[in-house]
């Protein structure tokens, strides 16, 4: 990876992206629009190889939302399998390269109880971890995350407070976002971690998922470096 032109003493401590642009990749390419999922797995780990070579701390990737449910069911089925099969090949390789793994998303009836079995598997293997916290945003969704953090709010008897809501949020050691990133060309946020990424820097890339690599992690992380953020106040 091409390091040229980067400050690493200011890399983002923390790097959200939403992995778009599968099913049309899939589409361009005369396939299956699950054939573009199974191609985006390379980018993913060769995305959380870059992280770990750039020394970034926490990447939080858009896995499947909660309005993805609204895919036709062969689809769903399939992100499924897909994402269960991921966890039992690639788990122990995560492993190895210090990746600690968490999961945000609601744990609702919709996700099979086999899957979240992995899920747990996956987390008790890697809790010790700490070269890089790899969240996968599964079943989830930012408005469903604060209407959550809300009822336990309620059920708690707490006086609302940005530290009280931050603390019932599906990961309460999540830190807030300084980079976030979305491929495809599209420019929404998609409900993906809107809470935390209030302050965050947006950086949009036209590069559909399957074709994403670390060189392109590297040049939206030059960009968040020639950005002025002043978080509501001044230049110094």
């Amino acid at each position: 990876m091409d390091l040229s032109g980067l400050d690493l003493s200011r890399v983002p401590a923390h790097v959200a992206c939403v992995m778009d642009g599968n099913g049309r990749w899939a589409t361009a390419r005369g396939l299956k629009r699950t054939e573009g999922h199974a191609a985006g797995e390379e980018a993913l780990f060769d995305a959380v190889e870059g992280a770990l070579e750039l020394g970034v701390e926490w990447l939080t990737v858009y896995a499947f939302s909660t309005e993805n449910w609204r895919r036709p069911t062969e689809e769903v089925r399939y992100l499924m399998g897909f994402n269960e099969s991921l966890l039992v090949r690639r788990s122990q390789e995560l492993n190895e390269m210090g990746v600690r793994i968490r999961f945000a998303g609601r744990r609702d009836w919709r996700v099979p109880k086999r899957l979240i079995r992995r899920m747990d598997e996956s987390i008790a293997l890697t809790r010790d971890n700490r070269r890089l916290t790899l969240t996968i945003a599964f079943n989830y969704g930012g408005r469903a995350e604060l209407v959550d953090a809300v009822k336990d709010l309620v059920a708690d008897g707490v006086e609302p407070s940005e530290e009280a809501i931050t603390a019932r949020l599906y990961d309460s050691e999540m830190p807030e976002v300084d980079l976030w990133v979305r491929t495809s060309g599209e420019h929404r946020m998609s409900n993906f971690l809107i809470w935390q990424a209030a302050y965050a820097e947006l950086v949009f890339v036209d590069t559909l998922w399957p074709d994403f690599r670390r060189g392109h992690l590297a040049a939206a992380v030059r960009e968040f470096q020639d950005r002025d953020r002043r978080f509501g106040g001044l230049s110094s």
